[in-house]
């Protein structure tokens, strides 16, 4: 699987509360902002990848998730149930507009697979 990009996702109890901790206390850079002003989500540089905090902490397991963006992901889907892979969520776009399948790995934990399409903002956006 090539992976064009990476990062780690973090759904926390108290957002602002982790953000702050992130931002202010560890210092981390933002690298972007995203969602309702009043309750932005955020990712910060992690020297080679990306911590993404945002969102509630979840009661599903996935308060951690690794998130890695593919080229196709209907190729990977294929690939990957053939190898036995856990299916969590087929591939499907989600209403923000970047494809997502969910897996698990062995032991359970989510891995999401991000396929950006070509007239998405991600993709038209220079900075």
């Amino acid at each position: 699987m090539e992976v064009l990009n990476s990062r780690v996702l973090l759904r926390p109890g108290d957002l602002e509360r982790s953000r702050r901790f992130y931002a202010e206390t560890l210092g981390l850079a933002v690298y972007r902002e995203f969602g309702p002003p009043d309750h932005p989500g955020t990712v910060f540089f992690l020297g080679g990848g990306f911590l993404e905090v945002s969102g509630q902490g979840a009661q599903d397991g996935s308060a951690h998730t690794l998130w890695l963006q593919v080229r196709d992901v209907a190729h990977e889907e294929r690939r990957l149930r053939q190898a036995g892979v856990t299916v969590l969520r087929e591939a499907r776009e989600e209403p923000w507009g970047l494809v997502e399948l969910w897996i698990a790995d062995p032991d359970g934990h989510r891995v999401v697979l991000v396929e950006i399409p070509d007239d998405h903002p991600l993709r038209r956006d220079t900075r």
